[in-house]
């Protein structure tokens, strides 16, 4: 075969190859995340920064506990830190510093003792919310919370029903802690930005 028939037959084959493949339908796959119009959500208007006041009253023994551990200090660090000690919370959020105070909602989650030599804390909350317009709705907090200091601050992550899209942060002040029973009464106070 001589070099121009080899070039013709080349050319002729890559003509039909691209006709070929210029005719083969290739299907898009849908796209992972896509914008969205906020009015949809509900987010056409300014947020409203709120500022809550609740009372958190763990209660972690006798028989209405609502703090129990799920995983118990690691031997080796069961000091004073507590190193390793998970408990799951369902705690009262009162609209007072009493126990005995009305009932707003719970704080339901879990905290882990995450330091081999101060009381600190990792905080997995959702406060729930009993009362009102916010009936059902939700406030999530992820955060450090080192006990000793008299201020700590979490952020606010999220939240559900009157609260979806909500950030911000809350401000823990410890009120009471009865070395005896490990009960503990913490002051919450949250500013969150909501829809």
């Amino acid at each position: 075969m001589t070099t121009q028939k080899t070039l013709t037959l080349f050319f002729f084959l890559l003509l039909s190859f691209n006709t070929f493949t210029s005719s083969v339908t290739i299907e898009a796959e849908p796209a992972f995340g896509n914008p969205i119009d906020r009015n949809l959500l509900g987010q056409d208007k300014e947020p409203t920064l709120s500022h809550f006041r609740f009372y958190w009253q763990d209660i972690v023994g006798g028989p209405n506990a609502t703090s129990i551990p799920i995983v118990q200090p690691i031997p080796k660090f069961n000091t004073s830190s507590s190193f390793g000690l998970v408990r799951v919370i369902d705690n009262a959020l009162t609209i007072g510093p009493n126990l005995t105070s009305k009932v707003i909602g719970r704080a339901q989650g879990f905290y882990v003792l995450v330091s081999e030599t101060e009381l600190d804390l990792l905080m997995v909350e959702s406060f729930v919310f009993y009362e009102g317009r916010y009936n059902g709705s939700t406030i999530d907090i992820v955060g450090r919370n080192v006990a000793l200091n008299k201020v700590r601050e979490i952020p606010v992550v999220g939240g559900s029903g009157v609260f979806r899209f909500a950030k911000g942060y809350a401000e823990l002040r410890t009120l009471k802690f009865d070395a005896a029973s490990g009960d503990t009464l913490v002051q919450y106070d949250v500013f969150v930005y909501h829809h």
